[in-house]
């Protein structure tokens, strides 16, 4: 595996130019005057109530536990020229994704075409047959999408970005990089005097914009409403923040009705429609009398009046199958079928372990390869080769050997590093970017950067919350 890409520092161990001014602040600065600031930071973000929800952790008396997400003080800095090639990159294959779900749910050209293999659309768990036929405002499936971007080193020194994953369905962690910019700006003031940093704040106007702009036809006061699990559910601040910032309504599914082929929200002053619904809750608990009946998170004959164009879901139902793991591998392919371009971001090359080739070359090389389970998330079902030990990579042959079109596997990336604050100093630590696109049907918009995280833990390819990671502020400089 190639030496990592540094983003602070080049192969010859100068600073490049985006960092330069701030490699000369950062000098400056007492180790004392920094960890000051670090529990700063720790005890703001505890008392606004930033925490997520660990799923299967457990605090001393046996209850669940919430945690603070770590927050690092030293920044992701990307220069101009990448970000717009970046964002450009972005913007088509989220346009070529939408394309696809498109097409999946009505003509299906890209499966009579051969380009993607039909079974693994129709037969896949994440494909909704309900969806078939079903006709959306400007034809838009996911109006949010995560894409997760890293950058791995190259034998010469520099370093190229590739996508590791799209998220379609109902992608978190906007609300870190919102609260970690205000965070930074609170401070180091001075170092936004210093640099011209692309702002990020606006991004739940553009947010709610995009929402009311997909609103069913005729609609032209359209209410919006942010559909949440519950608070108990690991992403609940971020639900609570955005509706907060939109100026919406947070609900349940308790507080949704059908009633007279409309969706409507309980209210002291009675129902009141709604047109809109930003759901983080997905597919199978959205509508007990389509999906899974015993759930409660969602609203009976929600699915009946999406059919029928009187309400807007976002993301769409049915999306998840654009964002599987057995999927992502077409998406270059996808781009030219639809768009007749050459993709801008390469996606990291990937083995179908249902392939029996693949299956035979990742069998005996994981040792070195990432496997990864087709519908895992949060860095769970998953074995990182470098890193495990014989038994575990024993074992997990095994369970990809019984399943084997349940995995895929991907050569281990030497994530790029950048310079964290950390208990022992200041030391490198790998990161990747999760930028958010918007898109409407009439526009694609990302603003600049995206969620930073960074895996704390020395020598850990793992970012994820979930597995101990953590966030940094990221900053597209503007000039």
């Amino acid at each position: 595996m190639r030496s990592p890409y540094d983003e602070m520092h080049t192969v010859t161990a100068e600073v490049r130019e985006q960092y330069r001014v701030y490699e000369r602040w950062l000098e400056r600065q007492p180790r004392a005057s920094m960890q000051a600031r670090r529990e700063e930071a720790e005890m703001i973000f505890r008392r606004v109530g930033i925490t997520f929800a660990v799923y299967g952790a457990k605090d001393e008396d046996g209850s669940g536990t919430e945690r603070l997400i770590p927050f690092d003080l030293i920044p992701r800095v990307i220069p101009k020229q990448e970000w717009t090639a970046m964002e450009a990159g972005l913007a088509q294959r989220v346009t070529a994704l939408n394309r696809f779900l498109h097409d999946v749910y009505h003509d299906q050209d890209i499966l009579k075409a051969g380009v993607v293999p039909t079974e693994q659309v129709l037969n896949n768990a994440q494909f909704r047959p309900e969806m078939l036929g079903v006709k959306l405002p400007g034809h838009i499936y996911s109006h949010i999408s995560g894409i997760d971007i890293v950058r791995a080193g190259n034998a010469d020194g520099s370093g190229d970005y590739y996508v590791l994953e799209d998220n379609l369905r109902v992608p978190s962690g906007v609300s870190y990089m919102l609260e970690d910019r205000k965070m930074m700006m609170r401070l180091f003031p001075d170092l936004f005097a210093m640099h011209r940093v692309a702002p990020v704040a606006h991004y739940p106007d553009l947010l709610l914009e995009t929402l009311r702009a997909v609103a069913p036809a005729g609609v032209n006061e359209p209410n919006v409403v942010v559909l949440t699990p519950g608070m108990y559910n690991s992403a609940y601040f971020e639900h609570a923040f955005l509706a907060q910032q939109m100026g919406v309504e947070l609900v349940e599914g308790q507080d949704l009705v059908v009633k007279d082929g409309f969706v409507y929200m309980r209210t002291t002053q009675g129902p009141k429609r709604v047109d809109v619904i930003y759901r983080r809750v997905d597919d199978d608990f959205l509508d007990p009398k389509a999906f899974r009946p015993n759930s409660t998170l969602g609203c009976a004959g929600l699915l009946d009046v999406y059919r029928a164009g009187n309400i807007s879901l976002s993301n769409a139902v049915g999306t998840g199958i654009a964002d599987d793991k057995s999927i992502y591998p077409y998406v270059p392919k996808m781009i030219e079928f639809y768009l007749g371009e050459k993709p801008i971001l390469n996606n990291v090359p990937t083995y179908l372990c249902r392939e029996q080739d693949d299956l035979r070359y990742v069998v005996d090389h994981m040792h070195e390869l990432v496997v990864k389970e087709v519908h895992g998330a949060g860095g769970y079902g998953m074995l990182v080769g470098p890193a495990a030990t014989r038994a575990e990579i024993d074992d997990f042959k095994a369970v990809v050997k019984a399943n084997p079109s349940n995995y895929i596997a991907q050569p281990t990336l030497s994530l790029s590093t950048c310079p964290t604050f950390v208990d022992s100093g200041i030391a490198p630590r790998h990161i990747d970017l999760r930028p958010y696109v918007l898109s409407s049907g009439k526009s694609v918009q990302t603003v600049p950067g995206g969620l930073t995280r960074v895996a704390l833990k020395e020598g850990s390819l793992v970012v994820n919350s979930s597995q101990g990671g953590g966030t940094k502020d990221t900053w597209v400089l503007e000039d």
